[in-house]
C-alpha cells in the first residue's frame, strides 16, 4: 500500500514537471498547466509585507492515514494521531522568525515571512509540501515563487532522515538550501548528492562514536543493534557495525523494524532479542517508529535488558513512560544538548482556537489536550490508527461527548508541547532558523570571502540565485542565544559540538527523569567521553549492578583465547597457558613468555623467580653431609695425633712413617674438599674443589704408590734369592714429589685454559634453575683425574703381587683392600652421578669422595690404630717382626727392616725406618 501511495506521488511530481517543460518550450502558445487536486496539507502561512518566505516541515502528526488503492483517482492521504512535540517545533520556528524580525541587526531592511506544512512524519506528505513550496497550488511554474507569491528562500526540516532525503532531492534540482534540524544520518554527509543539505544536529558518524565509546567504557563486548528500516536506522547501524569491528567489538544480532506496522517482521526482532544473550541492545529509531516495537516488548515481557537509546527518543515523552520504565528504566543514550529558549514557553501558552476558527492544528490541538469536542468544528478528536498485539488493526473515529468551552486552562495540562524542561530539538529549529538568517543577512551585505569575491555579484533581495546563499550557509560562523558556537564544515554537518549521557531514573513521584550523568565532547579529528565515576546510574538488573553482556565470559588470567571457527570474535573458547607462560590481564590473546629465570606459577597467572637447586648448608641432606666431612677430617687427625705421639714404636716407624703422615694429610684434604661442593656456586667454588680433589687423592695415592713399591722389592727379594738392591727412602718421597708436580701442572693449565665456570642451568626442569659448576674441559678433568687413577691402578698391581709377603701384621693386605674399595666406590659411582640431576648429583660425588676416603682410612690406619691403642704389647720389635719360610729360612723380613742372610752375606736393608 505504501508503494502504491509512493509510485502515485512520484508520478504526479513528474507530470508537474513535464508540464513545466512543456510550457517553457510553448510559451508564445499562452498554455498552462494546473492541478487537477489539491494536496491535503495543513500547516501556518505568513507571507504578506514581509521580503521572503522560509519554508518549514514539521511532523505535526504520527502518520498518515491508509487511502484507497483505486488507481482511478489520485488521493492525498489524511494525517492522524496528533504529536505535542512535532507542534512545539513548529510553533518555535515562527516564534524564531518574529524574534528576527524584531531584531536590528539581522537583516534591517528586510523581513522574513513563513510557510510551513505538517509532513505527518511522512515521505508522501513531505514530499507533497515539497512540490507545494516550488509549485504552489495556483502555479504553473516552479519559479521559486510558492503560494504565497513570495521568493522561497529555504526549508527548515524535514525532521527524520528519511523524510529529508526524499525533500532533498527535489529541492536539489533548483539547489534550494535546506536547513535539517533532526535529520543525524551520515548519508547527508555525501556532499554531490546532498550538497544542499545542511544540519544543526550533528552526525550519527559522531553518535556512533559516541555509542562505541561508551560500550566500551563499561566493558561490554557482545551488543545487540536494532534499527527503524528507514535511512536513519540503516545507515545509524552500518556505521556503528563498522565502529565496533573497528573496536574489535562485536554485534550479536542486527534486525530491523519495519516503519509500516508487520507482525511477522516484528516477530523477528522480538525473537532476536529473547534468544540472544546479549543484555546490552542499540536502538536506532525515532520515539514514533519506536512505539510498535516498544508494545512488543512489554506484551513479550522482555526485561533485564540495558538499552542505549539514540538521540532521536532519548527524551521522548511518548515512550518515555512510567508504565515503560520495568523494561526501559536505566535505559542510556545520547542527547543533543538541553538549552533555555527566552520567551518561548510564554509563546507556546498564547494558543486559542478562537482567535484562528480556520487554525485547524490548534483545534485539533486543543481536542487532543483537554479530551473534547470544539464546537462547530469539523476537525475529528482522538483519531488514531494503531495495531494491537494480535496483529489486527484497531480503528477509532471517536467523537467527544464533552463540548469544549474554551475555558480549558493550559497551566492545568501536562504534554510535551507545554514541557520546556528539555529543549534539545527545538533548540536546533532555532538555531536552523538563525543560520538561515545570519546567511541571509550576510548575502545582503555582500559580506563574502575571496575565494567567491570573483564569482559573486551583489545581490539584491529578494532577487538572487539560490546557489549563492548556499555558498553563505557553509562560511557562517555565529554564537547562539546560550552561548554554544555554530560552525559547519565543507559537508554541512557541524564541525564540532557535544552530547548529553542521559539516564532514565524515576523520581519519587514516579515519573520518569532524565538523568544527566556524563558528555561525550566531538570534533573533527578527536573526542572525549566525560562520565565522572561518581555518577549515579540507574541499572535495570536484577543485582542493580553493571550488566554483562558477553557471548562467551573473558577469560581469566591463566588463559588466551582461542577462536572458534565460524563465529564472531567475541564467541571464542579460554585455553590455559602452556608451562612457562602467563597471561596476567583477563580476556588476553596470547599467553606472554616468562623470562629466563622466571616461570609460571600454577595458575599461569603470573611469572614467578623459579625455583633455585642447588644443595645447601641448612638442608638435612648437605647438613649430613657436611657432618660426615668434619668427622672423617676430624678422625684422620686423630689417627695423626695417634701417629705422632707413638711415632717411635715401631708399628707408626714400619714403611715409611712419613709417607703415612703425608697420606693422612692428603686424606683431610679430600674429606675437607667436600664443603666446597656444598653451598651456592661460584666462579671460584667451582675451580677450587675438583683441584683441591685431584691434588688430594694425587698426594694420597703417589704416597701409598710409594709404600706399595716397598713391598714390591721386599717381595721380589724374597723370591728371588739374589742380590737386589732395595729402595732409598729419599726416592719414595721424590717419587710423591714428582707425582703430585705433575698433577699441579695439569690442573694450572686446566684452570688457565679451561676453567670450570658456575652454571645456571635450566635445561632438566623448567620449573627451576640449577646452580651447577660446568666443568670446563672435560678432557683436562679427565686428564688430572685419569692421572688420579692410574696412581690407584700401578698401587693395585704393585700391593696385589706382594700380597703373599708373610707378617704378623702385613700392611700390603690393608693397602690391597683400601684400593679395591677405592675402585668399587669409584666405579659404582659414574652410573649414579650420570643418572642423577640437580643437588643429588653434588651429593652422590660427595658421598663418593668421603666413601673412598673412609675407606683408605679405614683400611690402612685403623688395623694399626687398634694394636697401638688397644694392643700395645704387640707393638715390639720380636712381634711386629717376621719370618720368611724359606729353604734356608735365612731372611728374615720386618715391616721395619728386611735383613737377608743369603750364604751368610747380609744383603742390605729393603725397607728403611
Amino acid at each position: 500500500m505504501k508503494m502504491a501511495i509512493r509510485r502515485k506521488c512520484l508520478i504526479l511530481v513528474l507530470t508537474v514537471f513535464l508540464w513545466v517543460e512543456l510550457y517553457a518550450e510553448y510559451e508564445d502558445q499562452n498554455v498552462t498547466c494546473r492541478l487537477l487536486r489539491r494536496f491535503n496539507l495543513t500547516g501556518y502561512v505568513e507571507a504578506e509585507n514581509h521580503s521572503v518566505v522560509l519554508g518549514g516541515l514539521f511532523p505535526v502528526h504520527y502518520r498518515t492515514m491508509p487511502v484507497s488503492d483505486s488507481d482511478e483517482e489520485i488521493e492525498s492521504p489524511m494525517c492522524e494521531g496528533f504529536n505535542f512535540r512535532g507542534f512545539r517545533w513548529m510553533k518555535t520556528m515562527i516564534h524564531t522568525i518574529k524574534e528576527i524580525n524584531e531584531r536590528k541587526d539581522i537583516l534591517p531592511e528586510h523581513t522574513l515571512g513563513y510557510q510551513i506544512f505538517d509532513n505527518c512524519f511522512s515521505t508522501t506528505k513531505a514530499m507533497e509540501s515539497s512540490s507545494v513550496f516550488l509549485t504552489g497550488q495556483e502555479e504553473y511554474k516552479p519559479n521559486f515563487r510558492n503560494s504565497t507569491g513570495k521568493f522561497l528562500v529555504g526549508i527548515i526540516g524535514a525532521g527524520g532522515s528519511h523524510m529529508s532525503v526524499a525533500v532533498s532531492r527535489i529541492l536539489l534540482l533548483y539547489e534550494v538550501p535546506q536547513v535539517s534540524y533532526a535529520s543525524s544520518s551520515p548519508i547527508f554527509g555525501d556532499i554531490y548528492h546532498y550538497k544542499n543539505v545542511f544540519r544543526t544536529i550533528p552526525s550519527d558518524k559522531f553518535q556512533s562514536e559516541a555509542m562505541v565509546n561508551l560500550i566500551r567504557h563499561f566493558g561490554w563486548v557482545w551488543v545487540g543493534a536494532i534499527a527503524v528500516d528507514d535511512d536513519y536506522g540503516k545507515h545509524g547501524v552500518k556505521s556503528f557495525r563498522e565502529k565496533m569491528e573497528t573496536a574489535n567489538l562485536c554485534v550479536a544480532f542486527s534486525e530491523t523494524i519495519p516503519k509500516v506496522y508487520s507482525y511477522e517482521k516484528m516477530q523477528v526482532a522480538i525473537d532476536a532479542i529473547k534468544s540472544s544473550t546479549a543484555k546490552v541492545i542499540v536502538l536506532y529509531a525515532t520515539d514514533i517508529d519506536l512505539s510498535p516495537f516498544v508494545l512488543e516488548v512489554i506484551h513479550h515481557n522482555i526485561t533485564d535488558r540495558t538499552w542505549i537509546a539514540s538521540e532521536a527518543w532519548i527524551t521522548s515523552a511518548l515512550i518515555a513512560k512510567p508504565e515503560y520504565f520495568p523494561y526501559f528504566g536505566g535505559t542510556i543514550g545520547f542527547a543533543i544538548p538541553r538549552s533555555v529558549i527566552p520567551g518561548l514557553k510564554e509563546f507556546l501558552y498564547d494558543v486559542h482556537p478562537s482567535k484562528d476558527p480556520n487554525d485547524t492544528l490548534t483545534i485539533e490541538f486543543w481536542q487532543t489536550a483537554f479530551n473534547c469536542t470544539w464546537p462547530n468544528s469539523s476537525v475529528p478528536y482522538n483519531v488514531d490508527h494503531r495495531v494491537n498485539m494480535t496483529g489486527k488493526e484497531d480503528r477509532l473515529y471517536d467523537m467527544s461527548d464533552q463540548l469544549c468551552t474554551g475555558e480549558e486552562k493550559l497551566e492545568d495540562l501536562k504534554n510535551t508541547y507545554l514541557d520546556t524542561s528539555q529543549l534539545r530539538i527545538t533548540n536546533n529549529v532555532k538555531q536552523a532558523v538563525y543560520l538561515m538568517a545570519y546567511a541571509m543577512d550576510r548575502l545582503s551585505k555582500a559580506d563574502i570571502t575571496e575565494e567567491y569575491r570573483e564569482s559573486i555579484v551583489c545581490p539584491i533581495i529578494p532577487d538572487f540565485e539560490s546557489e549563492k546563499l548556499r555558498n553563505h550557509i557553509k562560511e557562517i560562523k555565529f554564537t547562539t542565544h546560550d552561548g554554544s558556537k555554530i560552525e559547519l564544515d565543507s559537508n554541512g554537518d557541524m564541525k564540532n559540538g557535544y552530547y548529553d549521557i542521559l539516564n532514565w531514573q524515576m523520581d519519587g513521584t514516579g515519573e520518569i527523569t532524565f538523568v544527566k550523568v556524563g558528555e561525550y565532547k566531538f570534533a573533527s579529528s578527536k573526542y572525549e567521553l566525560v562520565l565522572p565515576k561518581n555518577s549515579e546510574l540507574f541499572w535495570n538488573t536484577e543485582s542493580s549492578r553493571i550488566p554483562d553482556s558477553f557471548c562467551t565470559k573473558v577469560c581469566p588470567p591463566g588463559t588466551r583465547r582461542g577462536n572458534l571457527p565460524g563465529q564472531p570474535l567475541c564467541c571464542f573458547e579460554c585455553i590455559p597457558c602452556e608451562d612457562g607462560y602467563v597471561s596476567e590481564k583477563p580476556g588476553q590473546r596470547l599467553c606472554n613468555p616468562c623470562g629466563e629465570d622466571d616461570w609460571s606459577n600454577e595458575e599461569k597467572s603470573k611469572c614467578v623467580p623459579k625455583f633455585v637447586e642447588f644443595l645447601t648448608y641448612d638442608e638435612a641432606l648437605g647438613f649430613t653431609l657436611v657432618i660426615l666431612s668434619i668427622f672423617g677430617a676430624l678422625v684422620v687427625l686423630a689417627v695423626t695425633v695417634v701417629y705422632a705421639i707413638h711415632r717411635h714404636t715401631p708399628l707408626v716407624k714400619a714403611n715409611d712413617r712419613e709417607l703415612s703422615f703425608l697420606i693422612q694429610m692428603s686424606l683431610v684434604i679430600t674429606v675437607l674438599s667436600t664443603m666446597l661442593f656444598i653451598g651456592k656456586p661460584c666462579n671460584w667454588s667451582c675451580m677450587a674443589r675438583q683441584v683441591t680433589l685431584a691434588l688430594g687423592f694425587c698426594l694420597c695415592l703417589s704416597s701409598i704408590l710409594g709404600k706399595t713399591i716397598s713391598l714390591f722389592f721386599a717381595y721380589r727379594i724374597s723370591i728371588s734369592k739374589t742380590h737386589l738392591i732395595s729402595m732409598h727412602p729419599i726416592f719414595r718421597k721424590l717419587l710423591v714429589l714428582i707425582c703430585v708436580i705433575g698433577e699441579i701442572g695439569a690442573c694450572t693449565a686446566y684452570l688457565v685454559l679451561e676453567p670450570p665456570r658456575m652454571l645456571k642451568n635450566i635445561e632438566p626442569q623448567n620449573v627451576k634453575i640449577i646452580f651447577e659448576c660446568n666443568e670446563g674441559s672435560i678432557e683436562f678433568l679427565c686428564s688430572i683425574f685419569g692421572f688420579d687413577v692410574l696412581l690407584a691402578l700401578l698401587c693395585f698391581l704393585t700391593t696385589f703381587v706382594a700380597r703373599k709377603l708373610p707378617d704378623n701384621y702385613y700392611e700390603g693386605k690393608c693397602i690391597t683392600f683400601g684400593i679395591l674399595v677405592f675402585f668399587i666406590v669409584w666405579i659404582s659411582f659414574v652410573p649414579a652421578y650420570l643418572s642423577t640431576k640437580g643437588k643429588f648429583k653434588v651429593a652422590v660425588e660427595i658421598f663418593a669422595i668421603l666413601a673412598s676416603s673412609y675407606g683408605l682410612l679405614g683400611c690402612l690406619f685403623l688395623p694399626k690404630c687398634f694394636i697401638i691403642l688397644l694392643r700395645p704389647k704387640r707393638n715390639t720389635e720380636e712381634t711386629v717382626g717376621g719370618r720368611v719360610p724359606t729353604v734356608d729360612r735365612s731372611i728374615q723380613l720386618t715391616s721395619a727392616s728386611v735383613s737377608s742372610e743369603l750364604n751368610s752375606t747380609t744383603v742390605s736393608t729393603v725397607l728403611d725406618e
